[in-house]
Formats: C-alpha cells, sequence, structure tokens
C-alpha cells in the first residue's frame, strides 16, 4: 500500500564522519527507545547515497545531491490546467436545503453512514491502530465521506477523482488536517500568539494559513482548539489562548473569521472546526485524557464562552472532547452535544469526534459493545466519525432494530452535505487542488512577514536587569550557549511544514545583527534532556571568553502537545546543571527559552540578569528573538497564563474566588495560604516587559452610578515615561463585589494595545455596559444584579488602578 508522507522529528544523539562516510544514531518519540540508524557516502560531485533503518518501516534507501530537487506536483499541475472549467453556483441557503434533500433522497442507508465515515489517507493513524481497507477502495465503494491528513496534493487529486467519477453517487470528499498555526509558513503556536493580545494579527496569521492549506486541497480544518487552560502540567496548552475566557473568546472569534473569512464559498477559506468541546483543559492533574468534574457555573462561565464566541462567529464544525462531563464522556453525552451545543448554542454546523472517542466509550464504562456506543453517539448528535470505523460496522444494525432512527441519519448527513454545499466542492470537486498557486503560496516574502511579525509581538520579557536590548559593539564578545541556539526545534509541536529546514535558528538571528559575527560564540553544552561529554566545561571556558551569556534553553516540540502531559515544570537537570555552572562564571546571563507550557523558573529567575520567554515562534524565529534582543523590537507581549513558583501551586490562575479567608486580609495561620509559598504565581497573567516604562494615572469615570439601559465610560491616561518608543497592552478588569453566588477576585474585560513614543501619552477609554457584568446565577439564569463594582485598570493582573461604581435598576 501506498503510504501518505508524514513528517516527524528525529534527534541524532551519535554521529562520526569520516573518510566521506556520515553514520548517525538519532531516537524519535513515534519509536520510542529504538533507534534509528543513518548511513551516508558523499562524493566529490556533492552528491551522496545510503540508507536509513527506521524501526517497524524498515531500510529505506537515499540519493541526492545539494540543492533543491524536481517539484513532485509537475504532473499534477498539467492534469489541472487540462480540466474542464466548472463555476460554483452562487446558492441561497433554501435553495441549499432543497440541493441536499434532492440528493439525500436518492441516497441508500450505506450512503449515508458513508458521508458519516472517515479515513485516514493512508496506514499511518494517530492514536488508536486502525484496520482499514485501502483508502481508493473506501472511496470508490462510497463508505467515507472525508479523508484525514491527506499532506500530499497528489493524494488528494487521486482521491477526489475517485470519489467524483467511480463512487455510488460521486458525492466530493472533504480533504481534513490539523492546521493549528500554520500550513507551510508557521506562525507561533496558540499560546504564544495569545500573548501578543493583537486580534488583527492573529486573525491575518489564520487567514494565510487557511489560504495555503486551501490551494493545497484541504477544505477541513481541526482547528482551532479554544479550551481555557489553567493547569500547565497539560501539554496541550500548547495550543490554546490560557487562562481567561473573555481573551480566549476574542481569539477564537478572531480563528474563526480568520479561517473561514467572509464566507466559505471563498476557496481561500477552510472550514473552522472549534475543539474540544468542552472542559478538556479541565483535566484532573493535567493528564491528557483523564477525568473532568466541574460545576454548572464553571462550565457556563470559565470553558463555554469561547465556544459560544466561535459558534456566534459562524464556525462549521465542532470537534468533541476526550473527557466526561456529569460522569459521562462527551461523545456519548446528549445533554453537552445536543442540549447544550445545538439548542442552548444554535449550533447548527457538523459535529465531528475526536480520534477513537466513540469506542473509548466502552473503555470509559458507559457503552458495553461498539452497538452501544454507536447509538449514545447518535443520540447525541455526533455526525461524523474520525477515522475510526464503529458507525460503518454497527449503524446498519442499530436501524434495522429500531434502535437508532434513519430519520438521525439524515439529520446528520444533512448537515455534512450543506457543508459540502458552501464549500463549492459539489460543483467544482478540484477548486481546492491549486498545485501552482500553492507553491508561490509556500514561505512566500509577505507570508513570512507576517510570520515575523507575529512573533515578535508574541514575546515576552519576564526579567530585564538593564542587560536589554543588546549593543551591537564590534568589541562585544556574546557566547550563545545551550541546545536551542543552533537549533531549527522552534516551530513547536502540530506542524506539518515541509519547510522546517528553512527554520531560521537563534544563531542565524543573532550573526545577522552583528558588525563583526565572529564575535559570537557557539556551544551546545548539553541536549535537551541528556548531558553531553565535555560539554559544560567548553561552555563555561566560552563564557569566560565573552562579555555577554546567552543561554537558549527549552523543552523539545514533542514535549508539549497532544499526550505530553508532564508532573514536574522545571528544566532537564542536564540543562539547569550547566545553566548553574554558566552562572558561576559571574557573566551577565540571558535566559532564551523555548516551551510550549509555563514553566517553574525560580532558581533560574533568581539569579539570570535577564529572561526572554520565546516559546515556539514559528519560521522567522530566530529574526524575532534577535530583532528583541537587539533593540529593533521592543518586546510588548503580556503572558496569557501565569508561571506557578512550583507545581504545588497549580492551578493557579489570576481570576480566583475570594474564599472566606483570604491571605490579603486574614493574618496568621489560619488563612488560604500555603506554609512554604506564596499564593501568587512567579509571572502573572497579563505580566510582560517592555524596554520603556509606562506610567498610569487615576482612573476616571463619567458616572458612578450605571443604569442597566445606559453605558459608563471608563478612562485612563497612560503615559510612556522612558525613552523608547512602545506599545502598551493597557487592561481592564471588573470585580463584583457582592452577589448571589460567588465571583472572582478579577475579570478581564477589555482590553486595548496602543502606541506610545517616548514622553507621549493617551488617554485610554472602555466601555462598561449590563452585558459584561452578567453571571450564572443559582438558577442558572444569565443575569447581572444591583450592587457595587469594582473597575481595575492597568499593564497587568495585580498593578492595578481601581474605583466602585453601582450597577441600579
Amino acid at each position: 500500500m501506498r503510504m501518505e508522507p508524514f513528517d516527524f522529528h528525529v534527534q541524532f544523539k551519535q554521529t562520526s564522519f569520516e573518510q566521506n562516510q556520515l553514520k548517525a544514531t538519532g531516537f524519535s518519540h513515534f519509536f520510542g527507545e529504538r533507534p534509528i540508524e543513518l548511513e551516508l557516502s558523499f562524493s566529490v560531485e556533492e552528491e551522496f547515497e545510503g540508507c536509513i533503518l527506521f524501526p517497524k518501516i524498515g531500510r529505506l534507501e537515499l540519493q541526492g545531491s545539494r540543492g533543491e530537487g524536481p517539484s513532485l506536483l509537475a504532473e499534477l499541475k498539467e492534469e489541472i490546467r487540462q480540466l474542464p472549467p466548472r463555476e460554483m453556483k452562487e446558492r441561497i441557503d433554501e435553495e441549499i436545503a432543497n440541493e441536499v434533500d434532492a440528493l439525500l433522497a436518492r441516497m441508500t442507508l450505506k450512503d449515508k453512514i458513508g458521508q458519516m465515515s472517515q479515513t485516514m489517507a493512508s496506514a499511518f493513524s494517530f492514536g488508536n491502530t486502525v484496520l482499514a481497507d485501502s483508502p481508493q477502495k473506501m472511496v470508490e465503494e462510497g463508505r467515507v465521506g472525508s479523508i484525514l491528513g491527506a499532506f500530499d496534493m497528489n493524494k488528494i487529486y487521486e482521491l477526489q477523482r475517485i470519489a467524483v467519477e467511480k463512487s455510488p453517487l460521486g458525492i466530493p470528499l472533504f480533504f481534513n488536517a490539523d492546521v493549528i498555526h500554520g500550513y507551510q509558513t508557521i506562525f507561533p503556536v496558540p499560546l504564544a500568539w495569545s500573548c501578543s493580545w493583537d486580534l488583527d494579527t492573529i486573525r491575518e496569521a489564520a487567514s494565510i494559513s487557511a489560504k495555503e492549506a486551501a490551494a493545497s486541497g484541504v477544505t477541513y480544518n481541526h482547528g482551532p482548539m479554544v479550551d481555557v487552560t489553567r493547569d500547565p502540567r497539560w501539554g496541550r496548552v500548547v495550543e490554546g489562548a490560557g487562562e481567561d475566557p473573555f481573551l480566549g473568546s476574542a481569539i477564537a472569534k478572531a480563528l474563526v473569521e480568520g479561517y473561514q473569512g467572509k464566507s466559505l464559498s471563498d476557496p481561500n477559506t477552510i472550514i473552522a472546526c472549534l475543539k474540544h468541546f468542552v472542559a478538556y483543559g479541565a483535566v484532573e492533574a493535567g493528564r491528557d485524557y483523564n477525568t473532568v468534574d466541574v460545576s454548572e457555573q464553571r462550565l457556563r462561565e470559565v470553558y463555554l464562552p469561547p465556544f459560544q464566541a466561535g459558534v456566534e462567529a459562524g464556525a462549521g464544525s465542532v470537534m468533541n472532547s476526550f473527557n466526561t462531563i456529569n460522569g459521562v464522556p462527551v461523545a456519548g453525552n446528549k445533554d453537552i452535544l445536543k442540549t447544550l451545543l445545538r439548542e442552548d448554542l444554535g449550533f447548527e454546523g457538523i459535529v465531528i469526534s475526536d480520534y477513537g472517542s466513540i469506542s473509548e466509550l466502552i473503555l470509559h464504562g458507559v457503552a458495553k459493545d461498539r452497538k452501544q456506543a454507536a447509538q449514545q453517539a447518535i443520540d447525541a448528535t455526533l455526525d461524523i466519525e474520525m477515522v475510526t470505523s464503529v458507525y460503518a460496522e454497527v449503524l446498519p444494525q442499530l436501524v434495522e432494530e429500531g434502535l437508532v432512527q434513519e430519520s438521525q441519519l439524515d439529520e446528520a448527513v444533512k448537515r455534512i452535505l450543506t457543508l459540502k454545499y458552501r464549500t463549492g466542492i459539489m460543483d467544482d470537486p478540484y477548486r481546492y487542488i491549486r498545485p501552482e498557486e500553492a507553491e508561490q503560496l509556500y514561505m512566500s516574502d509577505e507570508h513570512l512577514r507576517v510570520s515575523l511579525d507575529l512573533a515578535r509581538k508574541s514575546i515576552v520579557l519576564l526579567k530585564n536587569n538593564q542587560i536589554l536590548p543588546l549593543s551591537r559593539s564590534q568589541d562585544s564578545t556574546i557566547a550563545l550557549i545551550g541546545p536551542f541556539g543552533n537549533s531549527k526545534d522552534l516551530l513547536g509541536s502540530w506542524q506539518f511544514s515541509n519547510y522546517s529546514d528553512q527554520t531560521v535558528t537563534i544563531r542565524e538571528g543573532i550573526s545577522s545583527k552583528l558588525i563583526n559575527p565572529e564575535k559570537l560564540r557557539i556551544v551546545k553544552g548539553c541536549d535537551v534532556d541528556q548531558v553531553l561529554e565535555g560539554g559544560v566545561d567548553q561552555a563555561i571556558q566560552a563564557a569566560i571568553k565573552s562579555d555577554i551569556v546567552i543561554l537558549s534553553l527549552g523543552e523539545g516540540s514533542d514535549e508539549s502537545g497532544e499526550a505530553a502531559s508532564k508532573s514536574q515544570l522545571t528544566l532537564p537537570e542536564a540543562q539547569l546543571h550547566l545553566a548553574r555552572e554558566v552562572i558561576k562564571t559571574g557573566k551577565p546571563v540571558i535566559i532564551l527559552l523555548t516551551n510550549g507550557r509555563p514553566l517553574v523558573l525560580k532558581e533560574l529567575e533568581e539569579q539570570a540578569a535577564a529572561i526572554v520567554e520565546t516559546w515556539y515562534l514559528g519560521s522567522q524565529s530566530g529574526h524575532a528573538i534577535a530583532d528583541v534582543l537587539f533593540g529593533d523590537y521592543n518586546p510588548s507581549g503580556k503572558l496569557t497564563m501565569s508561571f506557578p513558583r512550583n507545581e504545588g501551586q497549580i492551578p493557579v490562575y489570576y481570576n480566583h474566588f475570594n474564599t472566606g479567608r483570604p491571605v490579603s486580609v486574614r493574618q496568621g495561620k489560619y488563612a488560604s495560604k500555603y506554609l512554604d509559598t506564596p499564593n501568587d504565581p512567579l509571572y502573572s497573567f497579563g505580566y510582560g516587559m517592555s524596554y520603556t516604562s509606562y506610567e498610569y494615572s487615576d482612573i476616571s469615570l463619567n458616572t458612578t452610578r450605571l443604569c442597566r439601559n445606559e453605558e459608563l465610560t471608563v478612562t485612563i491616561i497612560v503615559r510612556n515615561v522612558g525613552s523608547s518608543e512602545g506599545e502598551e497592552i493597557v487592561q481592564m478588569y471588573v470585580q463584583d463585589i457582592t452577589g448571589s453566588v460567588v465571583r472572582p477576585v478579577k475579570e478581564l474585560k477589555g482590553f486595548v494595545k496602543i502606541r506610545l513614543k517616548p514622553g507621549e501619552s493617551q488617554t485610554v477609554e472602555f466601555k462598561i455596559n449590563e452585558a459584561i457584568l452578567k453571571f450564572y446565577d443559582q438558577k442558572g439564569d444569565f443575569v447581572a444584579e444591583e450592587g457595587e463594582f469594582t473597575v481595575f485598570i492597568g499593564p497587568n493582573s495585580t498593578e492595578l488602578h481601581s474605583r466602585n461604581f453601582e450597577l441600579i435598576d
């Protein structure tokens, strides 16, 4: 069977090069502890041949030469040119409904189940092993309506032709992919870009990702992830917007608008799928796929708002979460998917299962077999089963036995076909396969410009003892030490770019800034999680001979994302040992962090002269980091997840309840506190430094009494009192002092980015109305109660100016 190409990271631990022979031994998380062996022989003509030996896969012969190879899409380009022109018909909703009904009337039960089923583009699978016929056979027989993971445009075209020309009804396929933070041009990971608080640029990044993916044949995105995340032990925090539902909602809306544009009929857009519905970010102990137990109040006020915002923005799809809600896994939870999502939120699009989650109802213990699992999922209105085959195996029998009504399948298929009409593939099945355009879009100058812009805005300056920005002095010598200094592992998880080799390294970025690049000393020092023989000694010598040390530390990209939970959030001991020894030299040390979650940094925070949180910044990582280090860009990023002092504080987040014994007012032992550490995080939500300083004046209110049908205007003057031009993210929080149910100590209710030159000031204005004061009361009603409130404005969630006001009837 032909296998669909896919990328995975291999870290080579041992290498040797003798007499034009390269030998290396590496490892990948795909194969666990089993080694990958590489042997290459190089000729004087700059050609090579050899082999690579993979566990399970076996020996693959290699042959090549210096430079770029021929396009793998040359033949496809010619085939696409020969296709007769097709036009998409503009239809109103009523016309689409009529077309869908007419097609549905021709469909057999098998046809309907086929539209509700999916297969992989190849034998490769994420998670569970899936035994299935070839995708070509399944498509030809009408047994699937969508394909997951087709990153080869040739395969997309092949399968779409089979669907259109050979399947029973000729219904085109959806091609689904996880386009999380870029398709070929890679942007910062979502946790990083959320720290920009820049909705316009995030929207643009999603739009560019959609353009590249759509031109490559992708029609259906498995993103964005809009889970609110408060536990950094959970690996998937890297995919979301952090701990706050207000900011998370704003970003969810921007992402849906970016992916879907103004209309899905635009061939540069893809279907947005909000995941994972719902409360997946609340898994106990931060352990992926684990139990969730949340109150109705927390569910609706914390975890639901980003999904509601995405639905209101028009998202075409929603994916269920793996977890339980009220003891029932969401894949089979009628109260969550049918009542809450479809009836309460008004969602009319496709619900797709997460990978294997229908069959996992059996392991959860709520279904005794696959028949019962499928029945629960159908009753919950789950439309498409991702890759696994429970629906295909048992739905015919369930319908025959009357346990599932065929009308239930009809409703699911209507939702699927409706989106196939809206995307235009029912009129032109090949409109998303545009190889010539795709190659022009990949890593284009404009796309790289936006990637760089968003990367710079995503960097958060955590500490700076006046050492940054750096000087370009010809006499200054810099030691770049650590496993990420010359690494291209800066893209993060959930990206499948074929251009990862073009990732700009930190070394390349810094070298481009120096008048004399030879003044930059590069020492790896250690691997990400292992000691290198002699590495620490080399690092110490480089530090001693340099004026400034940059320690480039962090996590490998496979250490965050799905199935990447951690119980300890400190850096690996090999890196900590390297850092301690280098710091002992007494040279000023700047720490650059490459990571996908908040880390425990207390030890390093006490000793480093500066700490720069760079996350995984994408294709232009090195340039973005160097721009900040040398002051060509003044950092403006603000954290969207709190950084704990230690793991014992987790979950730690700013919008907590006060308790009856808050440490702020209760002295002595019997307060809500720890004996061995403060309650507050090391770095709080909204925190981030700049190379300039901002001064906030007192808050001014146009009234202290807000009527329900009116607005209250809050203003504050922000002045740049430093010596550099910069951007500041001004944040507004509100506290409901007394409610019928307990309210958080503060909640983000507004923010704005402003740019100020030195000495310049600006009056920042926010509006407060009844709508933003609402919450869910004991009866489950969404209300704003009269009484006293406090409004706070400041640069982060802790340094705030405040005034009180009343809401009156």
